[in-house]
């Protein structure tokens, strides 16, 4: 991958854009969502939430870093030209999505996006035939079937593992592969692939018999969970300083809420409106994903839009404000039935993710934070000649190092 520099390739802030247009019209339908005023208000939005954010915003973002992957060190944009097709038309669908356009053609965009996202997969895959590689393609063929299923009809609440495969799974092969700064045993690549397996079975499964394929789902989801907290690095780096300790924190606190969602489905079965949805859906996509986001931001971003991004402790206040409000809108609202910790806590989520924007944006300005200079040593006492210092040898053991 790249190394981050000052100047971003104009083609790729061009990509950047419609994510993060979608990311504000998603937040904006979730306001209408909650019952609450929103700055723009239409029919479409609340239909188009889920698909919007998923494979609108971070669906934009993952293909834009495995396109940048892909490229040749040095090649940037001229190489694999057709690469630059997943994120523009992932992004380009989002747009059509929340415009006055047939729902269709933001929905065929997003489908040949989704496409264009797996030929990448396949291409990462013939260079290096890997399990991290073969289970974020998974999540690729699940965000594929998901824009092809909703373009068919399906509603997006059947399409939900579908959609949580997708992030999931691109997540889960990307921790995999940094796994592999200390060795990994077989034992932990092969439940990874297993329960990749197993969730987008479940996903399938559950659009022909909802309560086993949702109970595969679930259990899919714990067995990663499991896997992740037991080999994942986070458990060592938390013990770390600045942004090693930082993502560590972030990612073990959306594995709890991956397990959440897990036992949820695994426990409840299927969940299709109602609170059960909302916190499943959330736990996911708030708690797992959106918390993921912001541990790996400080390192996927410059090497994407080659412009530093550097970590501040000023970051952990939207974490925290991330959690504490999923905290109010599960445990409390959605557990109890309380409306209006749902609503506090669905603000509470939105001031959170446009929180960490504006602190990743300013400390990206800013740049990288003024280190404290070094004291100045005191210059070395000239050196004997060479036969005062043989001479002086059998003294040096005897002798006291200056303090």
């Amino acid at each position: 991958m790249e190394k981050p520099s000052r100047r971003t390739p104009p083609l790729r802030i061009a990509l950047l854009l419609p994510a993060g247009l979608a990311m504000l019209a998603g937040l904006d339908s979730a306001l209408l969502l909650l019952g609450l005023p929103a700055p723009v208000s239409t029919e479409r939005l609340p239909v188009v939430h889920g698909p919007l954010m998923v494979l609108g915003f971070v669906g934009t973002l993952v293909a834009l870093e495995r396109a940048v992957a892909l490229a040749p060190a040095g090649a940037g944009e001229r190489a694999r030209p057709w690469a630059w097709a997943a994120p523009g038309l992932l992004g380009l669908g989002a747009l059509l999505l929340v415009s006055s356009a047939p729902l269709a053609a933001g929905q065929v965009c997003q489908i040949v996006g989704a496409g264009v996202l797996v030929a990448l997969y396949v291409a990462a895959w013939r260079r290096r035939a890997d399990a991290a590689i073969a289970v974020q393609g998974l999540g690729a063929l699940a965000a594929l079937g998901a824009a092809a299923l909703w373009a068919a009809g399906v509603p997006v609440p059947a399409l939900a593992p579908w959609l949580v495969a997708f992030l999931v799974l691109t997540i889960a092969g990307e921790r995999l592969e940094l796994m592999r700064i200390t060795p990994v045993p077989p034992v932990a690549e092969r439940g990874l692939v297993a329960a990749s397996l197993g969730l987008v079975g479940g996903a399938a499964a559950a659009l022909l018999w909802p309560a086993p394929g949702t109970a595969l789902v679930g259990a899919a989801l714990v067995g990663l969970v499991a896997v992740l907290v037991r080999f994942d690095v986070a458990r060592r780096t938390v013990r770390g300083r600045g942004l090693p300790r930082f993502m560590a924190v972030a990612m073990l606190a959306s594995f709890a809420w991956l397990a959440v969602a897990g036992a949820i489905w695994l426990v409840g079965g299927p969940a299709t409106g109602g609170v059960r949805y909302d916190a499943v859906l959330h736990a996911v996509f708030l708690g797992f994903v959106m918390s993921m986001v912001m541990a790996h931001a400080p390192v996927i971003l410059p090497a994407v839009l080659r412009r530093p991004l550097p970590y501040r402790p000023v970051m952990y206040v939207p974490l925290a404000l991330l959690h504490a409000t999923l905290v109010l809108r599960l445990l409390v609202g959605d557990a109890h039935d309380q409306a209006w910790a749902v609503r506090a806590g669905g603000v509470g989520n939105i001031v959170a993710v446009l929180a960490f924007v504006v602190v990743a944006a300013s400390s990206a300005l800013r740049g990288a934070p003024a280190r404290t200079p070094a004291p100045a040593r005191p210059p070395a006492p000239a050196r004997p000649p060479a036969r005062a210092r043989t001479a002086a040898v059998p003294d040096v053991a005897s002798a006291q190092v200056p303090a």
